[in-house]
């Protein structure tokens, strides 16, 4: 979300390692680059389809709303086809985007919302994905014209790409559900925990300045790294960690995989993904000047307004993350963190 690295690495090893998440991770991959969005009708769209038990299925009303489609450049309008550039090879990362149970149709509430939005504009959603790289690539091309797949907004990148923001970039603390504690957003609830935390992520960095700032205070922050998401897990249902710190989707993905198991987990307290001056913001991406992101963040606050954005996070499981509105180029993470 920083770097792209940094993106895939803190998808990946927030990722609750299921093997349903293996499977359609692997579906994924033999997916191939492209492939047509589904569930869109004249005014209905299907969110949470095919999803593996990662989302409530349910049809959205999302009639056209003229106003805002006249408010489109005159090229897509004709066209009649939103273009939606995703970023989900070689694997996919839920509840953001992957492929269904059906191994072919993406699914995730990127996906999704990006379909609301068309259908709100009047336009055929179809889905491209890519690699990371590849997807700016496309972006840069006109081959895509947004991309909805976790794209934080940051100061470097608006000097070449319009943003319409529709989630926080949040970070999140997994714990057991039976665990009453809460982060409540101050770093000295964390003394004495023992917390994992996947090295070179932007969470690691974050909690070992916690660390530093809690041994400064003389108390303790036991920071514990493991080899996958798995064996992270496995830790925090011993009860041999507190805690695991990580992508707040991820998390949000992994509460829904434990929720039948012997050792379900929670959400215990959220944190900026930007740091404590700025919440980060995760928006709709287009090629600057392209006259797309002001139709986008108002059909968002369309969305937001009638209820369905709401619904659609609350299917996924994701509600944390709303945004009261949507934005067009909003303050993104400074250079220097970009």
């Amino acid at each position: 979300m920083h770097h792209p690295s940094t993106l895939r690495t803190r998808l990946v090893r927030g990722l609750g390692a299921t093997t349903a998440a293996l499977a359609l991770a692997s579906g994924l991959t033999a997916c191939g680059g492209d492939a047509e969005a589904t569930g869109t009708t004249t005014d209905k769209v299907t969110i949470g389809a095919v999803s593996n038990g990662a989302a409530r299925q349910a049809e959205l009303s999302a009639p056209v709303v003229e106003e805002l489609r006249a408010q489109l450049p005159e090229d897509v309008r004709k066209r009649g086809e939103l273009v939606i550039g995703i970023g989900a090879l070689p694997a996919g990362s839920p509840p953001l985007v992957y492929v269904g149970t059906d191994q072919k149709t993406f699914t995730g509430a990127e996906p999704d919302l990006g379909r609301l939005v068309a259908a709100t504009l009047g336009l055929k959603p179809v889905v491209k994905n890519s690699t990371w790289e590849n997807l700016f690539v496309g972006v840069d091309s006109g081959k895509v014209d947004v991309a909805f797949t976790n794209v934080t907004v940051t100061e470097e990148r608006k000097k070449k790409y319009d943003f319409a923001s529709y989630r926080q970039d949040n970070l999140a603390f997994e714990a057991l559900k039976e665990n009453t504690w809460t982060f409540g957003g101050d770093y000295r609830n964390l003394a004495g925990k023992t917390v994992a935390v996947g090295s070179g992520t932007n969470q690691e960095k974050i909690l070992l300045e916690w660390q530093k700032k809690l041994q400064s205070e003389g108390k303790d922050l036991t920071v514990k790294y493991f080899p996958d998401p798995n064996s992270s897990y496995l830790a925090l249902s011993g009860k041999k960690i507190d805690l695991s710190f990580g992508p707040s989707p991820a998390i949000a993905y992994h509460v829904t995989q434990t929720a039948s198991s012997n050792a379900p987990t929670r959400n215990a307290g959220s944190f900026s993904g930007a740091g404590e001056s700025l919440q980060g913001l995760i928006a709709a991406t287009a090629k600057k000047d392209s006259g797309l992101a002001a139709p986008v963040a108002a059909a968002v606050n369309h969305l937001i307004k009638n209820g369905q954005y709401a619904q659609l996070l609350t299917a996924w499981n994701l509600s944390d993350e709303a945004v009261t509105t949507s934005e067009v180029n909003p303050p993104g993470l400074p250079t220097t963190n970009s």
